[in-house]
Order: C-alpha cells, then sequence, then structure tokens
C-alpha cells in the first residue's frame, strides 16, 4: 500500500510516557509508543523521532527548584537523552534498528547529531531518535522538532499528544470547542491556538513544513495517518 508520507518527523511529548504515573516511564506506554513506530516503519516510511523531557524535569521547572534557567534547561536536555535511550531499547526489542543522535556530545551513548549521518540513517532504514534538543538553552523539544524537520527534508511533522486534534479551545474547559480538521497557518496564528510554541511554528511557517496534530495513545492512529486517513488535524 502506498503511503502518503515518505520522511516523517514525530514528535512525542516526553508527559505521555509517563501513563497513569505522576512522572517517570511507564512500561506500558513504552511499549505503546514502540508499536506504533513499528506499524509505520514496516510500511517502509523512513522516520525521525524528537522526544521531550517533562515526565522527569522540565526546564521551566528550574525557576520553581531555585536552579538558574540555562541549568534547568540543560538538565532537561538530558532527560530527552533518558528517554531517548529508553525508546530505543523498546525499538530494538521489537525488531526496529535504531541510531540514537544527541545535540551535546555523548560519545558512550549516543551519535552526535550531523545532518548527512542522519539522512544516510534514515535512507537505509534506521530510524533516528533525536535528544538533547537543539543543544542551547532557551529552545524547547518543539523548536527541535521543527529544525531536524526542515533539516532532514521531512514531509510532515506529525505531533503526537493526548488530544485529538486543534480546538478552538480547551476541550476539558469548554464544552462548546469544536475541533479543526484542516486549519492554515495564518488562522492559527489569528486565533492564537496552542499548537507549540512560537519560535516552533514560525520556522514551520517559514519552510512550509505541515504539521498534524493527534493523539498518540489511540492505537493504530499513526499507521492510519500515513496511510492518508483523515486523523487529528492538519495544518499547512
Amino acid at each position: 500500500m502506498a503511503v502518503r508520507y515518505k520522511r516523517i518527523l514525530l514528535k512525542l511529548s516526553g508527559e505521555s510516557l509517563m501513563g497513569d504515573n505522576d512522572y517517570g516511564i511507564n512500561p506500558d506506554m513504552l511499549q505503546h509508543y514502540s508499536e506504533e513506530i513499528k506499524s509505520i516503519v514496516d510500511q517502509g516510511v523512513e522516520l525521525a523521532i524528537v522526544i521531550g523531557g517533562g515526565n522527569i524535569f522540565r526546564g521551566l521547572q528550574a525557576k520553581e527548584s531555585n536552579i538558574e534557567r540555562v541549568q534547568g534547561d540543560y538538565m532537561g536536555m538530558l532527560a530527552t537523552v533518558i528517554n531517548g535511550l529508553a525508546l530505543q531499547s523498546s525499538l530494538e526489542k521489537n525488531g526496529v534498528f535504531t541510531r540514537l543522535m544527541t545535540a551535546i556530545a555523548m560519545d558512550q551513548i549516543a551519535e552526535p547529531y550531523i545532518r548527512r549521518r542522519a539522512i544516510t540513517h534514515l535512507e537505509k532504514g534506521r530510524v533516528i531518535i533525536f535528544s538533547a534538543g537543539t543543544g542551547n538553552p532557551y529552545f524547547t523539544t518543539d523548536s527541535a522538532a521543527a529544525l531536524r524537520a526542515s533539516e532532514i527534508n521531512a514531509d510532515v511533522i506529525l505531533k503526537g499528544t493526548r488530544v485529538d486534534g486543534i480546538y478552538s479551545a480547551d476541550p476539558e474547559k469548554d464544552p462548546l470547542a469544536t475541533k479543526y480538521e484542516n486549519v492554515s497557518f495564518a488562522e492559527v496564528i489569528k486565533s492564537k491556538l496552542n499548537i507549540m510554541d512560537m519560535t516552533a511554528f514560525t520556522m514551520c511557517y517559514e519552510n512550509d513544513m505541515p504539521i498534524v496534530v493527534f493523539d498518540i495513545g489511540k492505537p493504530n492512529n499513526l499507521s492510519k495517518i500515513v496511510q492518508g486517513e483523515t486523523i487529528g488535524t492538519l495544518v499547512r
């Protein structure tokens, strides 16, 4: 079966890895991620992943912890490496070949991020996990996803969340909130819809990088998107 997208950047939130836990990595969610990812790799999709670290530590927590912002952001980057290692292990147990690449040198556990090497891995059918964000403080993993997607010439960013798309308001607070199936970049900016931070969103806008926001927790959603079904919300 022909796939809609050949090369994908999948953005996963660290918070989703918690499952029903208060923090850390839920083994069931990790396995769910791996099964969803394997389902599209088996269809011949070239896949790169950026995973957050909010289940372990967020840079924005630093202020509350009396930790300097820059130090806190680096701690958040290290949290994404921990999640990347966990995801890599789970994927390889499920028979998926991977490469973990970091924006901060950690030669003993991962490859340094080199754009041409990353593209070669994709062409050889390996799943890449990009960790440590952009390697710079003040930038979120959303920004890392937008940057890496542009660098590897991805066809789309698939942003896996705990909601099934973009709404006019928070559906958990406003029962009248309506869901968008398709929305333009201009409308997102005009209506101040919360998709990703503005730095990341602007980068996607300027590079004409479409974004699909969808519920990663629902089984087979990822595969359905790849096969061309309308799942979640498409921003273009």
